[in-house]
């Protein structure tokens, strides 16, 4: 069975340095948003990934995971820097790259429209959010990978205790507007579902490692 993503397609993402290259280029800014225009975030997004500490035991977690036979050694994200989400999350995985050595690559999934993928449409395909009976390409998405390219496992968008919609996205939500999520960015709980985060997907490559399945 041929792998998921083959070694040469794996190959044309981005490292975490030429990401944030590419998102302050006029053809990132150029690329259609729904809310308005691009911002540049490479600078919010390098501050945030020299920020990040992990703790010792997601630390020691990980780089278990790692030696082990067929362990996680490739990762593939798929990212929009408009998503706090993604803002949140991205420079999270490159630390967790820079600790394992782990290979860490990034690509957008809009193309020239919103939400419209282009040239990435067979990896946005492949990692779809299954959630509340449908599924959609959701943001961040990042896939791990043993060296010889066979999947493990994905996390999509959010940590499960980031309960998102009943937060801030259904009508009605107590966060729902700006104002409120940009006072919820700031607040320590967001910091929380940062860490939460890592601690998701270590569960869930320690399961796939025990019992073969995540």
């Amino acid at each position: 069975m041929p792998p998921l993503v083959p070694p040469h397609r794996f190959a044309q993402g981005m490292t975490f340095d030429e990401y944030l290259a590419y998102i302050g280029t006029p053809e990132n800014l150029a690329r259609g948003l729904d809310t308005g225009a691009r911002v540049d975030y490479s600078g919010l997004l390098r501050q945030a990934f020299e920020q990040r500490r992990l703790t010792a035991d997601q630390e020691a977690a990980l780089i278990w995971l790692v030696a082990q036979p067929n362990g996680p050694a490739k990762m593939l994200v798929i990212s929009e820097e408009w998503s706090s989400d993604c803002r949140r999350d991205v420079p999270t995985f490159a630390c967790m790259a820079a600790l394992t050595g782990m290979e860490l690559r990034i690509f957008t999934r809009d193309g020239q429209e919103y939400s419209v993928p282009e040239a990435n449409a067979d990896l946005i395909e492949a990692f779809p959010n299954y959630k509340n009976g449908r599924h959609w390409p959701s943001i961040p998405v990042c896939a791990f990978f043993t060296k010889d390219f066979e999947y493990l496992y994905h996390y999509s968008e959010y940590p499960a205790i980031y309960d998102k919609d009943r937060l801030t996205q259904n009508e009605g939500a107590p966060l729902h507007g700006d104002p409120a999520f940009s006072d919820l960015l700031a607040s320590p709980f967001y910091r929380i579902w940062t860490s939460a985060a890592v601690d998701e997907i270590v569960s869930a490559l320690h399961r796939k490692t025990v019992i073969g399945s995540v």
